[in-house]
């Protein structure tokens, strides 16, 4: 069937066809999960991505002619892409002029207070952020230092119980995470704010000995794994088979969900869960004052909101402060 000189190929053919076959069997354990279509930038040049390698999930857009500048804390990633779409159809002058970044809150306070500056492996990157979105109650607290104004709450989420599909461990609730059998991937406290939710909901669950349980003798052990940088590596350990469970918030069960990986969640009850307000608040010396503005009007509107409302975030009902 194949010619003499073609026969080399086979091998090749092979190993691509399984390839191919596995994408559509797998599931997508690494980020970015959009493979690049969430990329705001009108020019993206030549596209170079290597999985695991040259991968850089967090940062979006490009920041050299951008007329707006987000620094968004990283559990919202997923709904930016909707959130960006809607916003440009109403300011289409900003289309392709928007960057992004979605680490985890602490890092971009870091990266704030360093003048911009964020240094990734070899790369070094500089850019004024216009406005930072994490916990309202940290972005309050800059308010009154005059580090943030305009602070603008938006948005609610709350806990549950990230593990595989069919929860072959058993696991019924918060409780049940302090076993010995379990591997955990939990947040870092260092620099993930969820972990103090998740310290909160641990205590009311089980006390301060489910807590030390989960947070310092696991840890001790190697049973309860943190995060290195970001809260979306527990859905990555647990599709590897590296973790049997984790704590994450609702919005990140319902988005691999919606994805079709074989992740499944426990719902938290509401007396041992805890809520988080989000708020979004402009810098002081933001570049770009007026897109700014115009950012924090639209998180507030009933199409931002339904953006929202798609990965399990809920509304703001009343004023919290």
């Amino acid at each position: 069937m194949f010619p003499a000189h073609h026969k080399a190929l086979l091998p090749l053919i092979a190993l691509t066809l399984a390839g191919a076959l596995r994408a559509q069997t797998t599931p997508q354990t690494t980020p970015p999960w959009s493979s690049g279509a969430n990329n705001p930038a009108s020019s993206k040049g030549f596209t170079f991505q290597v999985p695991d390698v040259d991968n850089i999930p967090d940062l979006h857009g490009n920041p050299a002619d951008a007329r707006l500048v987000l620094f968004i804390g990283g559990n919202q990633f997923f709904v930016l892409p909707h959130l960006i779409a809607g916003f440009v159809r109403l300011h289409p002058e900003l289309a392709g002029h928007i960057y992004y970044e979605t680490l985890p809150p602490g890092i971009l306070r870091q990266q704030i207070a360093a003048n911009g500056t964020l240094t990734l492996g070899n790369f070094t990157l500089r850019v004024k952020p216009d406005v930072y979105e994490a916990g309202a109650r940290v972005l309050h607290g800059m308010a009154q230092k005059q580090q943030l104004k305009d602070v603008t709450e938006y948005a609610t989420n709350t806990l549950e119980i990230m593990l595989p599909a069919g929860n072959p461990k058993h696991i019924s609730s918060l409780r049940d995470l302090g076993r010995a059998d379990l591997r955990l991937s939990m947040p870092n406290p260092q620099w993930e704010g969820v972990a103090n939710q998740i310290a909160a909901s641990l205590r009311k669950a089980g006390g301060d000995d489910l807590f030390h349980q989960v947070y310092q003798q696991k840890v001790a052990d190697g049973t309860t794994v943190l995060t290195e940088i970001h809260h979306r590596q527990t859905p990555m350990r647990i599709l590897q088979g590296h973790a049997d469970a984790g704590v994450t918030w609702a919005s990140e069960v319902q988005f691999q969900q919606q994805l079709g990986n074989p992740i499944t969640g426990i719902e938290i009850p509401p007396a041992d869960n805890s809520t988080a307000i989000y708020a979004a608040g402009i810098l002081p010396d933001a570049p770009h004052p007026l897109a700014a503005a115009q950012w924090l009007a639209y998180l507030k509107t009933p199409e931002a909101q339904a953006a929202f409302h798609q990965f399990g975030f809920k509304s703001i009902e009343a004023p919290t402060h």
